[in-house]
């Protein structure tokens, strides 16, 4: 058992570790993409060669993070295979299938056009060059698109049936996992954090630019674009993570609990601007929840429902089964021990399909199939040892959640500041402490697109997906020490291939920035 759980931890640390350093990559070839389009537009309509030489400057560095977040990206996908190769198999063609088109379609689609963007400079017509820009930034959507749509159908798993002869889950309606209402939201969630993402870069190497006094005209044309899409990007990334709470309440409220500290809901239920968790507050027990908080009255039932007095149930109420009438007399429903009885008669009523086939017997394998059926909901709590191991790490989901609302915050009120700057007041922009606050919102923006990533996967802990599949039954049958070599060697080589882009990165900004970009 502890090497069971050995495998698991490994494994899990390694996924996190590529899927923090791919996701470090992600947003800024989204963003980047998207504004090196919009820069080239500019140049085609104005026929300013300076806007050329603007694009062409952030199209290198848009370069530069696309090889990158490419190879971090397919050792991600491998992984499914080494490490978790239960999952794999278990999930079929339903997560197949979309990172399938994503590779067969959306990158063919980059790169395809990525090398007419690079090198189609005077070899192809202005305009045909432009498509071209365009369709990788559309290409590089796509991707995330389809790997979105992936990810969304293991936190709500829809169309599909599971197949007991094959032992896999196989796809019943493409359109319901495809359209699946948590896979849009999550789209375009990270797809406009990216132009955020890429916004903020864009505006802090302008902000280094103007610092050191090189270049500076065409470090603000740049900024103005980049507040712009960031300003816009941060928008709709507020709208959709909107959305996507009401998801998260509707079918992982769990999550949600967890996010919020909460253990004991109630109708009218207060959002905690800032507080401290008391660690050692455990589910059913007399202790505080928090030490100090700061709430807003009535904030979580409108992010949850929209609804200032609907109810908002906690850690405690969902493992019970309790829902509250407003006049305070409980309503029993379904709790996590009921849910646990559930799946162990789904995973015995497997076990006797498969002994039914093997015999033959084709009325024991109706009858097991029947109940299997009806109880095939809580399949993967029957692989849980106590209904508190439903519960996802609380504190960091908390915690995590916090780190990325402020971050948020400031980024917003930073962007509305700089464009300000930029058109009203452009001698502000070269105030040194301006600059540095600039250049430090960097690294505070890539600090919030990491946090909300830990809210969204830690957060469904311990579900790989959803009710169905827990991470310690997911795994591959590898030895611990497996795992952890290849952990140590993917830290290396991702930390590598890290400073590798920093560094080439700034030695580029650096030269290219001591002259006029066109």
């Amino acid at each position: 058992m502890t090497e069971l759980a050995n495998v698991v931890d490994w494994s899990r640390a390694q996924f996190a570790l590529t899927a923090m350093y791919h996701w470090l990559f992600v947003p800024l070839t989204i963003g980047l993409a998207f504004i090196v389009a919009i820069m080239e537009s500019i140049y085609v309509r104005t026929d300013n060669p300076r806007w050329k030489g603007i694009t062409k400057f952030w199209m290198t560095l848009f370069g530069i993070n696309f090889a990158i977040g490419i190879a971090t990206g397919l050792i991600l996908e491998f992984e499914f295979g080494t490490n978790w190769s239960n999952y794999s198999w278990f999930v079929g063609d339903i997560f197949g299938a979309p990172l399938a088109i994503e590779g067969i379609f959306a990158f063919f689609l980059e790169a395809t056009f990525v090398a007419v963007m690079f090198f189609g400079w005077n070899k192809v017509s202005r305009k045909f060059h432009l498509v071209s820009t365009w369709l990788v930034a559309v290409g590089v959507s796509l991707s995330a698109l389809w790997i979105l749509v992936a990810n969304a159908w293991m936190q709500n798993p829809v169309g599909m049936e599971f197949d007991p002869a094959q032992m896999r889950n196989v796809m019943s309606n493409f359109t319901e996992v495809a359209f699946n209402s948590v896979s849009m939201n999550k789209f375009f969630h990270a797809t406009t954090s990216g132009w955020c993402l890429a916004g903020v870069f864009v505006a802090g190497v302008s902000y280094w630019m103007i610092w050191r006094k090189r270049n500076t005209d065409d470090a603000r044309l740049s900024m103005k674009v980049g507040c712009w899409v960031g300003l816009a990007g941060i928008f709709f990334t507020i709208w959709t993570g909107d959305g996507s709470a009401v998801e998260v309440a509707r079918v992982q409220p769990m999550k949600l609990a967890a996010m919020e500290g909460l253990y004991d809901g109630g109708y009218g239920q207060s959002l905690v601007g800032f507080g401290i968790l008391n660690p050692d507050k455990q589910p059913g027990d007399s202790l505080p929840a928090m030490f100090a908080e700061m709430s807003i009255p009535k904030g979580l039932s409108i992010l949850a429902n929209h609804d200032m007095n609907s109810f908002v149930p906690g850690i405690n109420d969902l493992l019970k089964g309790y829902e509250y009438e407003k006049d305070g007399s409980i309503i029993k429903i379904e709790g996590v021990d009921t849910k646990i009885e559930r799946g162990k008669a789904a995973i015995e009523a497997l076990r006797q399909f498969g002994i039914a086939r093997e015999n033959g017997d084709s009325v024991a394998m109706k009858t097991a199939y029947t109940k299997l059926t009806k109880d095939y909901d809580c399949f993967g709590y029957g692989y849980l040892s106590s209904p508190e191991k439903a519960v996802p790490p609380v504190g960091l989901t908390f915690y995590a959640f916090r780190i990325m609302v402020m971050a948020g915050g400031f980024i917003l009120v930073w962007l509305f500041a700089s464009l300000l700057m930029s058109y009203k007041y452009p001698k502000w922009l070269g105030n040194r402490w301006i600059c540095l606050v600039g250049i430090l919102s960097i690294p505070v923006v890539w600090i919030c697109s990491q946090a909300g990533w830990i809210v969204a996967e830690v957060g469904r802990q311990p579900w790989v997906i959803q009710n169905l599949m827990p991470t310690n039954a997911a795994i591959s049958a590898i030895p611990a020490s497996n795992v952890q070599t290849t952990f140590w060697i993917f830290a290396a080589l991702f930390t590598a291939l890290l400073i590798a882009e920093v560094s080439i990165m700034l030695n580029y900004i650096s030269k290219a920035s001591q002259k006029p970009f066109a």
